[in-house]
Formats: C-alpha cells, structure tokens, sequence
C-alpha cells in the first residue's frame, strides 16, 4: 500500500492528538536543530543547509511517508558521502545528486521495492553504521580539542597523522566547552529523557562562551550570518555528462536513504506496536530528497534518534513531523541571529555523542557472538567504509552478504531421477 499514513490517521483525529503531537513535534524540533545545523558544518556544507533540509524535508516525509511517527530531515549517515561529494564535485553536484536520488527512491517506490530491505545483509548495516560512526567522531576531533589545522585531509589514514602533529594547539577553552556540554548531554538524558537536553546543553556551553567572551569559534565567527528565510527553488545545472559522472554517488545515497528510513520505521513500529508502510515511506523519502535538491538542501531520510524522541514525547500521528518542521522554520525566520552563538565545540561534542549512538556499543557483545561469516563481513564493511569509500564498501559488502545467504541455503532434496534412454 503507498497511501500517505496521514490520510489514515486524519479520519479519526482529535484536540487531545493536535496537543500531543504539538508538544512532542515542538520537543523533537529542538532536539533537530542543533543537531541539523551540526550534521551540515560536517559534511562539508553551510550550516543553512541543514536548517532547510530538516524544514523542507522533514515536512514532506511527514506529510507522505508511511509512519505515523518518522522524523525526518539530514543525518549522520549521509556525512561521508556528502563530504565526499562536495569535495570531488562541489555543492552543485551534491544538489544533483540528491534529485536523481529522490527521483530513483520514487521508482523504487512505485515499483513496490520496500521490501527489498529484507535481503540487505543485518552485517552490512551493522558494519558501515558503525565506519560511518567512526569517521564523523575523527572528523569532529579539531573542534573539539581546538586545534588549530589549516587542512583537514578527507582520507582517515592521512588525517590521523596530521591530527596528532597538531596536538600542541590544543585550546583548554575549547576543550572545556566540549567536556561540559558532552557531560550535560549524557547527564540530562539519563535525568529527563523526555527534555530537549541537546540544545539545552549545546545553548549553555555556547552562553558560556559569549558570557565570558572566550577565544572559541562559533558558528557566526565561522560561517557568517544564519539565514533567515527559506530559498526560492531552482534547478541545479542538469547536462548528460553530470547525470553520468553522478549516478554511482546517486545510487548511494538513495540506498541510504532507503535503508534507514525503513529501520528507522521498523524501529518506530517496535515502540508504538504500529505497522508502517514501505513503499509509502521511499515515495515520500524521494519526494523529500527532490524537494530539498530543489531548496539546495542536503540528502534526507527518517532520523532513527529523532523519531524516538518523537515517540517518547507522545507524538503519534504525523501531524507531530509536520509541526517539528514548521517550528524549525519558525526558528530559522526568529531568531537565527541567535543561533550564530553557538560554539563550535558544543556541536563537536554533540556530534560526537551521535557518532557513539550510531555505533550502538550495546549490540557488540551480540556482534562478536554472532556467526563468523556475519563477523567477518560486518568487519569488512567497517574497514573498507573508514579507509577506503562507502560505495565500495556497500558494493562488496551487500554482494559478499548475499553469497553467503546463498550458501547457507541447503538446497532441497529432490526425487527426481534421469529417465532411461
């Protein structure tokens, strides 16, 4: 079925639903927007870019996807291919590239290939989930100990050596930012798991700074002036030459974007015993990632974290999405201002909280009890993302995991028998 899950919710809504979701999508903004603009100054973007991609996207997966309760919007998954992308083609090419993933997530859509999710190896997820973890923790490393570096390599071998030769900058003030905000962040989830603890935490280490005028680089220091509207859409530069020297990087991305938004969905489903629907929720990741390549945003998907805190906050339609969107927007026109304030390393220590939930560290005891053929495969996509690309480690990864599938089917005995000639 490919019918938007708020055609179904909406027929029997009420005042008391409106004011759960307008708290949990008001509770899951905050959550969204540092953490948006943290996820864009990542990968290699304007921090802007993220505010409109959670507010664009994160409106059109609410409006068609097949959850009563994805969040959707930029998310870590998306760092190093996007990263990786910007540096080999510029932004131009990384708009074009999100299109032509939002029009194959649409064919994928219509071609009922939701299910399809079934046979991406568990291991291969696993594996590149926790590379990608590993890459964004190293990348978010100069922020938080204030290093001064004037270039960062992209390739992980090359930037741990010049990461180390620059250890004799490191800024105590930065340094402390990070610490406290990162301690604020654990200590305000574990005390009140249903608070916006993230931009509480990332705003009180970024008040710090201001109050105290502390030598640290924020986002207006850094970036320049938030904007404070929305884009006019427009086209990106579309020849024959770019599709083809994009498509491989657009097949990327809306793998990711497929996959995550449908764990994430499945996930979603866990918490409020609810049934999402696949195929609904990649025509409504390939609307929002065209509708966002259209505001010159970044890729989007369903945000696993996000998505939870939105349950957790009592969403349960996607009137609370929508709302999530609508506020951030609202943010974005009132006060963004403000929002050049905050401290670089209060997001690098957000960030680096992300990358330490992406990894899942309470699933590695599992990881290592597991077959050895899933151990080795999970391994090998890890390496391959971290040193060498994610293309290639998907690529290998998900053909290796299959064969291994294959082999692992014992085929049936038949009682066929030749006939005489």
């Amino acid at each position: 079925m490919r019918q938007p899950k708020l055609l179904t919710t909406i027929r029997d809504y009420s005042g008391r639903l409106f004011l759960a979701d307008l708290a949990a999508g008001t509770t899951v903004a905050m959550v969204a927007l540092p953490l948006s603009l943290a996820i864009a100054i990542a990968s290699g973007a304007d921090p802007g870019k993220g505010l409109v991609t959670a507010i664009v996207a994160g409106f059109l997966i609410s409006l068609l996807g097949g959850s009563r309760v994805q969040i959707g919007g930029p998310t870590g998954a998306f760092i190093v291919v996007v990263f990786g992308i910007i540096a080999e083609h510029g932004y131009d090419g990384l708009v074009l590239t999100t299109l032509m993933a939002g029009f194959i997530l649409l064919v994928a859509g219509f071609v009922r290939a939701g299910r399809l999710i079934a046979y991406v190896p568990e291991a291969v997820v696993n594996g590149f989930t926790i590379g990608i973890a590993i890459v964004i923790a190293t990348s978010q490393l100069p922020d938080f100990f204030g290093l001064s570096v004037e270039r960062v390599p992209a390739d992980f071998l090359e930037k741990i050596p010049v990461l180390w030769g620059a250890r004799e900058s490191l800024s105590v003030p930065a340094l402390a930012i990070s610490f406290v905000t990162l301690v604020l962040i654990v200590m305000l989830r574990r005390l009140a798991p249903r608070f916006p603890g993230l931009i509480l935490a990332v705003g009180f280490g970024s008040a710090v700074v201001a109050l105290a005028s502390l030598p640290v680089d924020t986002l207006f220091s850094r970036f320049g002036e938030l904007p404070n509207h929305l884009p006019w859409p427009q086209l990106p530069d579309v020849t024959f030459t770019r599709i083809v020297e994009l498509l491989p990087s657009a097949f990327v991305v809306a793998f990711l974007a497929g996959v995550e938004s449908l764990l994430s969905a499945m996930v979603a489903d866990r918490m409020i015993e609810g049934h999402h629907r696949p195929n609904a929720e990649l025509l409504a990741q390939g609307a929002a990632n065209i509708g966002s390549a259209l505001f010159a945003g970044l890729p989007a998907t369903g945000a696993i974290a996000r998505t939870a805190t939105n349950v957790r906050a009592g969403g349960r339609t996607p009137v609370a999405g929508i709302i999530h969107a609508l506020v951030i927007a609202l943010v974005m026109i009132v006060a963004a201002p403000l929002a050049g304030y905050l401290a670089m390393p209060a997001l690098a220590a957000l960030l680096l909280i992300t990358a330490w939930n992406m990894s899942e560290p309470h699933k590695w005891g599992e990881y290592a009890r597991g077959a050895l053929g899933d151990k080795v495969l999970l391994v090998l996509t890890l390496v391959l993302t971290v040193v060498v690309d994610l293309t290639v480690a998907i690529g290998i990864g998900v053909a290796l995991g299959l064969a291994l599938r294959l082999a692992r089917t014992q085929p049936e005995e038949s009682d066929w028998t030749p006939p005489e000639r």
